[in-house]
């Protein structure tokens, strides 16, 4: 039960952080919310209920995660949930990608929620319990939009680092969980955020609605798994890609005129 669970979640200021959230909290969660935009932060932890704290964060850097996880301890004395949210998309093909479009998507993308499991680790180690939430995308099972290249190979690399400390830690502290949570497409901002530009997200067919998504995700804190998306279609659309990868990939460039 998400009940009285302290939970961190980055990237809390909007979509899909400041919804789950207000979920959440409509359950009785304790919540240390993080990102990096003031006013937007304390709008949504004022959403949250009266369990909730806003702590301004980047979660690009190692210092500031620290100083979140050490905010939540001082607050509630313990952290039960830590989900790694923030995030950002590219508008940009291969062969346009650039050095530091590269850099912007690791750092985005990859550092953010590396440093997040890193830093609540002793603590969950500690207690031999605990929850590490990453939000990846479905592109990192499906790498199928060629102008999110580098994104969804950043999401590709979160799922990978995922899976390898979920098989360390099942040999050292099995009372941990390490969760990927992979949406589609998110009636969001995202879209308008993304680096380079990009179609709004809330503007394309078929976008999930922000509050479906944070349910699958405050479903998997209630209900602990080690990967899970938050529309049910798309585990068979996975399984038939990496049942013949040219057939699927020719019948999405017919689908979408490429």
């Amino acid at each position: 039960m998400v009940m009285d669970k302290v939970i961190v979640i980055t990237g809390a200021s909007g979509g899909i952080g400041a919804e789950l959230a207000r979920q959440a909290g409509g359950k009785g969660a304790k919540l240390v919310l993080a990102a990096r935009r003031q006013p937007e932060l304390e709008a949504a932890t004022a959403q949250a209920g009266r369990e909730a704290i806003a702590v301004v964060t980047d979660a690009t850097r190692r210092a500031d995660m620290e100083r979140l996880r050490d905010a939540a301890l001082a607050r509630f004395g313990r952290i039960d949930v830590w989900v790694n949210n923030a995030g950002r998309g590219i508008t940009r093909s291969v062969a346009e990608l650039t050095d530091e479009d590269l850099e912007a998507m690791w750092r985005d993308n990859v550092n953010s929620a590396l440093y997040g499991m890193q830093v609540v680790l002793p603590h969950f180690q500690s207690r031999n319990a605990g929850q590490i939430v990453n939000i990846s995308s479905t592109l990192g099972r499906l790498p199928i939009v060629p102008h999110r290249s580098a994104y969804s190979a950043a999401k590709h690399a979160l799922n990978a680092l995922s899976a390898c400390l979920r098989q360390e830690l099942l040999e050292t502290h099995p009372g941990i969980t390490v969760t990927v949570v992979m949406p589609g497409v998110v009636a969001t901002g995202f879209g308008d955020n993304a680096l380079g530009g990009g179609p709004d997200s809330r503007t394309l067919s078929g976008a999930q609605g922000v509050e479906d998504a944070a349910k699958a995700i405050l479903d998997v804190i209630e209900h602990p798994c080690a990967e899970a998306y938050t529309q049910l279609a798309t585990q068979a659309q996975v399984e038939r890609y990496y049942r013949d990868v040219g057939a699927f990939e020719q019948e999405m460039a017919a689908r979408f005129g490429r």
